[in-house]
């Protein structure tokens, strides 16, 4: 199985990768939606792409994709499938894609394959994700990949402004 579609590829986390997690990983503008409180150090963010190329995905419970534009090879954001819930076949997904590359279908493609990559290669049953409720956009992309809001967890998340709802989408795979 391929990891790829019309305008992007998946692949395996790389050494050379570090700098594209660090920025990510350390970008206030992020740590709302990431729930973090704190910066990574290179050596933490180092150690955690030497486990990704050494460990089972199972035993970990948790893959990264790196997220690559067809179009030059470029590194466009990342995309998870965490706490693996193998006696239950679950787990949820996380995607981003880098302020540039924005709006341009990638993460929709992402969603795909991450859909794709659980169903035939993890043989999960489900996957799920939790997105706040005033990420119209997100929200709007994971519907159109057949997710479907089952519930909403309120005042869920903590902000400066106050807190946030956030809604639970859900997607049985076939």
């Amino acid at each position: 199985m391929r990891l790829d579609s019309e305008k992007i590829f998946l692949r395996a986390v790389e050494p050379e990768d570090l700098e594209f997690l660090y920025k990510w990983e350390n970008s206030i503008e992020i740590w709302e939606e990431s729930n973090t409180l704190a910066p990574y150090s290179r050596l933490a963010i180092k150690e955690f792409i030497e486990r990704s190329l050494s460990e089972n995905v199972l035993e970990i419970k948790q893959i990264r994709f790196m997220v690559c534009s067809k179009h030059n090879n470029s590194v466009v954001g990342t995309a998870d499938i965490f706490d693996i819930d193998t006696l239950h076949n679950r787990a949820e997904i996380g995607l981003l894609i880098d302020s540039d590359f924005r709006g341009k279908g990638f993460a929709k493609e992402t969603l795909d394959l991450l859909c794709k990559y659980a169903t035939d290669i993890l043989m999960l049953k489900q996957l799920y994700v939790h997105i706040a409720t005033d990420n119209i956009s997100c929200i709007e992309m994971f519907e159109k990949s057949d997710f479907v809001k089952c519930g909403t967890l309120k005042s869920w998340l903590r902000r400066r402004s106050g807190y946030k709802d956030v809604a639970v989408y859900q997607r049985i795979l076939s």
